[in-house]
């Protein structure tokens, strides 16, 4: 146990070590805020050890920073918030596009865990961290996003969808976590939410889908066009 501690604290400092590496006009065109960039970095490797309730792994959080950085995002919607490890990554790559999250948590616990975590890393004013049903919140959401990131309720993956791709920019990204490519699958004949989400992402001709491997599996979903 005590060697994968290490080797996660490892990854954590490398990821934070290499979060601005972005070429010279990229980083012109984006806000440079160095006391937080700082603040938010003290705040991920002091608490490298403690993301264990329900919270995607380091290398994908930096996935999703990257991803909204090189497309310059601006209006992000997370679907299951934990305690708030990768809207920690997503806001802080919004801090310098000038963007703002909604991140949604069903659990008040972890909803509350989530507020302080966002407060003390210094990014709540890129956060709008709501407590509610996210079936029903999604539904009623208007947009427009340009940046999803769906980790919540697998069996609802596809509904979630559905409800959020006519919400989506042409040009945003729509991400899916616990996604696997391989083979699409079936477990004793049934298959999964996430597979039959990503079954459906696949054959929409309107949207261009990979999935990264590296972590916990994330599905990337481009809209090329409204149909």
């Amino acid at each position: 146990m005590k060697t994968k501690i290490n080797f996660n604290f490892l990854i954590i400092s490398f990821l934070l070590s290499i979060s601005f590496s972005v070429n010279p006009v990229q980083s012109q065109e984006l806000k440079n805020n160095p006391e937080l960039d700082e603040k938010v970095k003290e705040f991920l490797d002091t608490h490298a050890y403690q993301w264990y309730d329900m919270n995607v792994p380091a290398i994908d959080g930096k996935l999703l920073y990257d991803l909204i950085i090189k497309n310059k995002y601006k209006n992000a919607l997370e679907i299951g918030t934990s305690t708030g490890y990768s809207a920690i990554w997503i806001a802080w790559a919004l801090s310098k596009t000038e963007g703002k999250l909604i991140t949604i948590e069903i659990n008040e616990r972890r909803h509350k865990e989530a507020l302080a975590n966002f407060k003390e890393a210094g990014l709540s004013d890129y956060i709008d961290a709501r407590l509610a049903d996210a079936h029903d919140l999604v539904k009623e959401l208007k947009g427009p996003f340009d940046f999803v990131f769906s980790d919540a309720g697998k069996d609802w993956y596809k509904n979630y969808f559905i409800a959020l791709a006519p919400k989506l920019k042409v040009g945003g990204c729509y991400t899916a976590h616990n996604v696997s490519s391989r083979g699409h699958g079936r477990r004793y004949g049934i298959i999964s939410g996430t597979q039959e989400f990503l079954v459906y992402v696949e054959s929409l001709p309107n949207f261009e889908t990979t999935v990264d491997t590296l972590g916990g599996g994330v599905s990337i979903s481009y809209k090329k066009s409204d149909k």
